[in-house]
């Protein structure tokens, strides 16, 4: 086993004071943001959903076209079905 010396350096008061200040602050500061933290994971979140596709090669519809969600995204060009 090694055996070390340690030494001891007596803070002045001043300094202890500002260390107690920093102390209290960074406690306080702590719980108010324990306290954010649960209530920020309190909001649910919305559900996740898959999207919906479609396809349209109908003679009413755009030749090939594809939506998702409703929107159109594009078309495939050439593809009578999928």
């Amino acid at each position: 086993m090694t055996t070390r010396e340690l030494f001891y350096f007596p803070v002045p008061a001043e300094e202890r004071k500002a260390r107690g200040f920093a102390a209290a602050l960074l406690r306080a500061l702590s719980r108010v943001l324990d306290t954010l933290a649960e209530k920020v994971a309190l909001v649910e979140a919305p559900p996740i959903t898959e999207p919906v596709l479609e396809f349209h090669a109908d003679a009413a519809a755009p030749e090939g076209a594809l939506y998702v969600n409703g929107q159109l995204v594009g078309r495939v060009l050439g593809v009578t079905r999928l």
